[in-house]
């Protein structure tokens, strides 16, 4: 074999190994809009409460919202995303779906996580905002993976940033005015989420009409 084709044989074995592979066939439906429906729902809820709505103040009712809406239903959406080939649908949902589970167990009285601090409510106020500045971490990563997806998903994950940050403020500072404008951008998060679920439910040729979600036109980058 001459150099020549020995340098396209290796070509070409390059080219199979670094040119991204369709996602294999599924009969899985569309999980999207279960999963920000889900997302959108435990959101709006507790961003309520956060504003202390209706004279609401115990946050305690979302536990059973963020078990199985939020935690249960989403996670399975970003179950379902897997075999799909969305890597970034997966890693969001299921992402989201653990946080919602996870926030749950802490007023679940049985697992012991509140009664821990006992009267020292500062130092559990000191967790929790480490807790929530944490997710604010990971969705901000999120947000870079979504930078070039559609405007829809950005503005999403950009507000639900804020929305972590204010909470995590409100918790680290004992200020209640940070937790209530947190509270009003978790309802315009989930109201984004919201346009983004049905937007993924209008499929084309089933519906008479469908919501734009802004997609960003995917220019060749070197």
């Amino acid at each position: 074999m001459s150099d020549v084709e020995k340098a396209n044989s290796t070509h070409q074995i390059y080219e199979r190994q670094t040119k991204p592979s369709a996602p294999p066939p599924t009969r899985i439906a569309n999980p999207g809009a279960l999963g920000l429906f889900s997302f959108a729902s435990t959101t709006f809820i507790l961003s309520l409460y956060n504003l202390n709505a209706r004279g609401v103040v115990a946050p305690n009712v979302v536990v059973g919202m963020a078990c199985f809406c939020g935690g249960l239903a989403q996670l399975l959406a970003g179950m379902w995303e897997f075999p799909r080939g969305n890597v970034f649908g997966a890693t969001a949902f299921t992402s989201y779906g653990a946080f919602w589970m996870s926030y749950a167990t802490i007023f679940i009285p049985g697992s012991g996580i509140i009664a821990a601090y006992g009267e020292n409510l500062d130092e559990l106020n000191q967790a929790v905002g480490i807790y929530l500045i944490t997710w604010f971490m990971v969705t901000f990563l999120l947000l870079i993976g979504a930078l070039r997806r559609n405007i829809s998903f950005i503005a999403l994950l950009f507000f639900l940033c804020i929305t972590f940050i204010l909470l995590a403020g409100g918790a680290w500072l004992n200020k209640l005015n940070l937790q209530k404008a947190g509270g009003g951008f978790g309802i315009l998060t989930a109201m984004i989420a919201y346009y983004c679920g049905l937007s993924e439910l209008l499929v084309k040729g089933e519906s008479w009409f469908g919501l734009p979600m802004g997609t960003i036109k995917q220019g060749r980058v070197d």
